[in-house]
């Protein structure tokens, strides 16, 4: 989808068409872009851009907050259209799938037909612009949708993809970032036509096993199928104070909410993980993580967040600009948990916490019935509030 949080904006807000729009946090909480119209591209801003640096871009920005829930709403709505066309659909987030549609031809046609197919449904049924790449890897359809963006549709066919990978700069083969990239530069590698001109065992050799990849990927070769069970790797939530914050209970409360939100969110999508890794950057940006993993996988709040804590308790004394957490290792919460082999063994904690995850069932239910957390832990409220 093109520029998915601001077209859905621009869509409930017609008056604003042709201005820049972008969706993300406010420049005085130190927020983010998470999204930019084209109209604010125009001006330079970008995703991932701080909204102080976009607002100085383009002094006439339209600056609005996410809306979440309506964004995963029409998220349902155009992956039902694809699935309309093929059960083989692999979502990458709320706006971006991939889609297998070999043995639909007598259906709807060839892939090509097919994506224009699609195009067309998301705009007549959303109001919204796709672009869509057709080729005959995942890697290669992924980059072809970017090249004409946007309102692209760009076909590649198998006899077209060293023309069309050659001039292209290594920054676009999926893996190879910013530092990936700069290794690339050092040994005279701008291009993937360049990439792909090293022997391959000379890339393993000086990149290891993602040598190989991006090797492969350079030829073009993508073995990877379109997966209909992707399971999330990790969630969390982080926050960019706006003043930076030195308080230690003060960050340990904070840290708590994080905690019953990312547990709130992993039980909502029928997960659980066993690693947790705490996220901590200080005013001169220095940033530290840590983690540990559990015996047991958990979606519990204040499990999770007794090893955030732990881990908070041993990172550098000093004043934080951000702090956040995540849990990753995880699982479908359908899945077999393991018990106790001998008696007398200490109570597996799948078991002894079952007084607690009655507890959150009932929270969450207030939750999703009211909209926020009606009912909240003590641990979570500032020691005035609780007075």
């Amino acid at each position: 989808m093109d520029a998915f949080y601001a077209s859905v904006e621009l869509r409930e807000r017609p008056e604003l068409a042709g201005r820049p729009v972008c969706v993300g946090g406010a420049a005085a909480g130190r927020g983010v872009i998470a999204a930019a119209s084209y109209a604010a591209r125009a001006f330079g801003v970008r995703s991932a851009m701080p909204t102080a640096r976009a607002q100085a871009l383009c002094p006439d920005l339209v600056l609005l907050p996410p809306n979440f829930d309506l964004y995963t709403a029409v998220s349902r709505e155009i992956m039902a259209i694809f699935r309309r066309y093929t059960p083989l659909v692999e979502p990458l987030s709320l706006d971006e799938a991939f889609l297998d549609v070999r043995g639909t031809e007598r259906l709807f046609g060839d892939a090509v037909a097919v994506g224009r197919a699609i195009k067309s449904d998301v705009l007549r049924e959303t109001g919204l612009v796709a672009s869509v790449g057709v080729a005959p890897s995942k890697f290669l359809a992924k980059l072809a949708s970017d090249l004409d963006k946007p309102d692209g549709f760009r076909v590649v066919f198998a006899e077209e993809v060293r023309a069309l990978l050659d001039p292209l700069p290594v920054s676009k083969i999926f893996g190879v970032g910013e530092r990936t990239a700069k290794r690339l530069e050092s040994l005279g590698v701008h291009t993937i036509g360049q990439l792909a001109s090293l022997s391959r065992a000379d890339v393993q050799r000086r990149f290891g096993a993602s040598g190989l990849w991006i090797h492969d990927l350079a030829h073009g070769i993508d073995e990877r199928r379109v997966s209909t069970n992707r399971v999330e790797k990790s969630h969390g939530k982080e926050r960019t104070f706006e003043q930076d914050v030195v308080d230690r209970e003060d960050l340990r409360r904070r840290l708590y909410g994080f905690a019953e939100e990312v547990a709130f969110e992993l039980r909502d999508r029928g997960l659980r993980g066993r690693t947790v890794t705490l996220k901590a950057r200080y005013p001169d940006f220095h940033t530290i993580t840590r983690s540990r993993t559990l015996d047991h996988a958990t979606n519990l709040g204040p499990r999770i967040f007794a090893v955030a804590r732990e881990l908070f308790e041993r990172i550098p004394f000093g004043p934080l600009r951000l702090l956040g957490i995540s849990v990753s290792h995880l699982e479908d919460v359908r899945g077999p948990a393991q018990g106790q082999l001998f008696e007398g063994a200490a109570a597996p904690a799948p078991v002894a916490d079952g007084r607690l995850e009655r507890a959150q069932a009932g929270l969450d239910r207030l939750r999703k019935k009211y909209g926020g957390p009606q009912v909240q832990m003590g641990t979570s409220l500032s020691t005035p509030e609780r007075r």
